[in-house]
């Protein structure tokens, strides 16, 4: 690591000391810019992903667009043209250092396993933080990103922006008006395939110039570049400690009506049929089996989840409930209630059957809202946030027990989910995992 990084990295952690202490005397209204201020924001981020959350809340009313951070150089210049007065950085420490006073929110739309600790650490600073889905990699980073939202009183979203869409706010309503009576199972899928059986390519690759691989690793152990986009910009999702696969890339997306609809917690047994990962990358046409307390939306004690992804879909009598019509296999949701069924396609409109019998069904007259306007008003005092950490922090959980379980397949696994803790001792150790030496955060 080069001086400056060292140097930007006590200056850091002076600063965040120095708010730590600050903090539990700090309100949300403090936090919160007065409805006729413009929100300063800066972006962990500025291709990808990030160039979506970037510009969407650049597009929003009375905001700034104060920083932008990128490990690679050559990602940022879409935005330095966009955002001609903005500052850049490449190590996101330096940003939050030198900028901590001139911004309100941040969105960190990072790989997946620096999400927590730029997160952790805006927040500390009593920073409004939009966050990337799933809102960390490993189910202790979410419990304490979910914890510190809640203490540090600050407005949070995660970027789950269908939520907001009208397709699933239907959905919702539908399912809990009862139009299909109490759910007793749901089917979710996806034909996304971010694993790997392969492999690590043995070789070491030159480090492209202007991007900074000690930076993008953080958190993670060392470990030689590999080129060809093995790791960056895409194919970390692929990779163990980068992503967390197809599940962790499609699960919140997918979940998240089927949480809000049924009000769902935490499951308490967690079952993989699917093939688990190899040393390297995650596996590839993943079957897990959840299974849920009972709400008062479900039939029964307990509420049965299953997840499939890659080649793996429901079975055929599953797929014969939608009565003949095209069956959405890339994305989507099969509610199979006590009086009916509801399709619910990835980001389409719901469909109830039996047809005869909902013929004459009008959907819920419902509207889209804006999900990062909202995020953008809620830091600005005037609105809230539907897809808050209190929200997505344990349908995040849910989403990160499945990819626990896919390393134990055919074996049931209990969660506790008060403690954190599995039945099974080897689960254990992969609910918090250790940060590479000299990368610790505070509050993680």
């Amino acid at each position: 690591m080069s001086p400056h990084h060292h140097n930007s990295r006590r200056g850091f952690l002076k600063t965040l000391g120095a708010a730590a202490i600050a903090a539990p005397f700090i309100t949300s209204n403090l936090f919160a810019a007065p409805p006729s201020r413009r929100l300063r924001h800066a972006s962990f981020g500025a291709a990808g992903m990030a160039w979506a959350d970037l510009t969407s809340i650049a597009a929003c009313q009375n905001v700034e667009i104060v920083a932008v951070c990128d490990v690679d150089l050559h990602r940022m210049g879409e935005a330095k043209k966009k955002f001609p007065g903005a500052r850049f950085y490449q190590d996101w420490r330096e940003l939050l250092d030198k900028e901590h006073k001139n911004i309100d929110s941040v969105n960190v739309s990072t790989p997946d396993h620096m999400h927590a600790p730029i997160g952790v650490s805006a927040m500390q600073l009593g920073k409004h933080l939009y966050g990337q889905k799933p809102l960390a990699h490993e189910i202790h980073e979410v419990r304490r990103m979910t914890e510190l939202a809640h203490s540090q009183r600050v407005v949070t979203q995660m970027g789950i922006q269908i939520h907001s869409d009208v397709y699933y706010r239907i959905a919702v309503a539908l399912v809990q008006s009862g139009a299909i009576g109490k759910v007793k199972e749901v089917h979710s899928w996806c034909n996304k395939s971010w694993g790997d059986m392969g492999a690590q390519p043995d070789r070491t690759d030159p480090v492209p110039d202007g991007f900074d691989w000690n930076l993008w690793l953080g958190v993670c152990a060392e470990r030689p570049f590999i080129g060809g986009q093995h790791y960056h910009p895409a194919n970390w999702r692929k990779r163990l400690d980068f992503g967390t696969g197809t599940l962790g890339d499609m699960g919140c997306h997918i979940f998240d009506p089927v949480f809000e609809a049924l009000g769902l917690g935490a499951p308490h047994t967690i079952r993989s049929e699917g093939p688990p990962p190899n040393a390297w990358n995650w596996s590839l046409n993943g079957k897990v089996f959840y299974t849920f307390p009972g709400t008062r939306h479900t039939d029964g004690r307990n509420l049965p989840i299953t997840w499939y992804d890659g080649t793996s879909k429901p079975a055929p009598e599953l797929i014969a409930l939608v009565e003949g019509d095209p069956f959405p296999f890339d994305a989507g949701s099969l509610f199979v209630g006590t009086q009916g069924v509801m399709l619910l396609p990835h980001f389409d409109m719901p469909t109830l059957y039996p047809k005869v019998k909902f013929a004459e069904y009008k959907f819920p007259h419902l509207k889209g809202l804006k999900h990062w306007e909202q995020f953008v008003n809620a830091s600005r005092g005037e609105d809230r946030t539907t897809a808050d950490f209190a929200y997505a922090g344990p349908l995040t959980e849910t989403i990160l027990l499945g990819n626990i379980a896919a390393r134990f397949p055919h074996t049931n696994l209990e969660w506790n989910s008060r403690r954190m803790k599995f039945d099974h001792a080897d689960a254990n150790q992969y609910v918090r995992r250790d940060y590479r030496r000299g990368w610790d955060v505070k509050g993680l």
